[in-house]
Formats: C-alpha cells, structure tokens, sequence
C-alpha cells in the first residue's frame, strides 16, 4: 500500500526521473541502499521502485510505527522497525534477514539518519553505519545501490518551513531524481564492507545529480520500461522527465 500511495501522490509534487545502469538488476532477495536527505525521499525512492516494478520491505525508524494509519499500514506491509539504542535493535537485521529469504527486496538507508543542515543543498551520502554490511554479510545479498537527488526541494529546514515546501511544491514541481546503480557484493571486514557500500550508493548519487558521465539506462513510463543505451559520447548519464 505504501509503494501505490508513493507512486499516485509523488508526481502531484514534483517531476520524477528514474534512470538505471545498463547492467542494473533488482533480484528477488536484493538490499536496495538508499541515501536519505529528506523526510520525503523514502516516498520519492518508493514511487521510483514502483516504476521499475518493485515494491520494496522499508526498514524505518521504530517511531513511525507510533503514527496513526501509517503504522498500520507499516505493519500489514511487513516492514522492519528499526529500534536504535534498544534491546530489541538486533532483531531488526533478523526481520530483514527473513524477508530477503522469502524473496523480497529490502530497502535500507545506510546513513541511518538525515543529515542535520537547513537548505535544499545536495550533498553527497554521510558515513554509513555498519548495519547494512552486517546484513550483506549475514544473508549473502547483493546491495544494489541508489542515488536520490531534489528530495531536499520538497521537504527541507525547519519544521515550520519543511511543510510550507511541501505545500508550495505542486506549483513549483521540482525535479526528482533517482539513479539505480548495477548490483555489488560486499567484501571484507565491517568497516570495509561499509565503505564500499557507501561508494557505491555514492557513484548512483552523482549520476541522480547529473555529475557522472556513466551510460544509463532510461525508463520512460510507469507501466512500460523502454530501455535505451546513452551515447557513448554524452558527457553525462542520459535522462528525460516523466
């Protein structure tokens, strides 16, 4: 349910791109990392999932549970609550570890967190914490990374003025990006594992950005995926709004 709310209501507020690497794949039993900017990206990451035919288990932040319909729907969807600094913090990566058993992808933000700063600014992943590498290791799982990018244009600053954005953003559509990078396996120790994940979530960011010069593959509309191959000669990766 939460994957179809995103996709109707994402492209009311702003114009979402979605692009992918030619060798990009999203298997049954994949993590699907994602960089967080915003308290609006997981909508955005989840509509471009849909696009591409992939509704996703979220691990969120235990707190969203407390919410009102949306932990509801939180619960029927299967998703993971995170609990952070709690006994119970373990039993997140065994969650999502049975739900990659089972077939499904998971999404996961390897930042843990929003960065803590005002503007609409974009700014590249921050240090991951090690819960994604030790679900990887755990489950075997090839970590499929993903850039988002305008999320920040939809919902950023203060209270007051995250929500004064959000309302204003159907009139200036802003433009949302989200890049799909080719699967990888992580290797090494923890920290290493870590710092490879968060390169790779990074590479797909600045492709969503604009500042990669990698071939991706664009997908054109939300119910018929029409690949196409950039041009070995275009200085960035090829997009079009949808």
């Amino acid at each position: 349910m939460l994957s179809r709310t995103a996709a109707a209501l994402v492209p009311l507020f702003g114009r979402l791109t979605v692009t992918l690497d030619g060798d990009a794949a999203l298997a049954p039993g994949s993590i699907v990392a994602a960089n967080h900017t915003s308290l609006s990206d997981p909508a955005v990451v989840l509509a471009a999932l849909r696009r591409v035919g992939v509704e996703p288990v979220v691990m969120a932040a235990a707190g969203l549970w407390r919410v009102p319909l949306l932990g509801r729907a939180l619960t029927h969807g299967g998703h993971v609550p995170v609990h952070r600094a709690d006994p119970r913090a373990a039993r997140c990566l065994e969650d999502a570890a049975a739900a990659l058993a089972r077939g499904r992808l998971v999404l996961i933000y390897g930042e843990g967190g929003i960065p803590d700063f005002e503007s609409a600014t974009e700014t590249p992943p921050h240090r991951f914490r090690s819960g994604l590498a030790r679900l990887a290791a755990a489950t075997g799982a090839p970590v499929v990374p993903l850039g988002q990018a305008g999320a920040r244009r939809l919902m950023s600053g203060g209270g007051p003025r995250q929500f004064a954005n959000l309302a204003s953003a159907p009139l200036r559509r802003p433009g949302l990006r989200v890049h799909i990078g080719a699967p990888v396996r992580l290797t090494g120790d923890l920290p290493t594992a870590t710092a490879q994940a968060r390169r790779a979530v990074t590479a797909a960011w600045l492709t969503a950005t604009g500042r990669a010069d990698e071939p991706s593959r664009l997908v054109m509309t939300p119910s018929r995926l029409r690949p196409a191959t950039a041009p070995r000669s275009a200085p960035a990766a090829s997009s079009r709004r949808t």
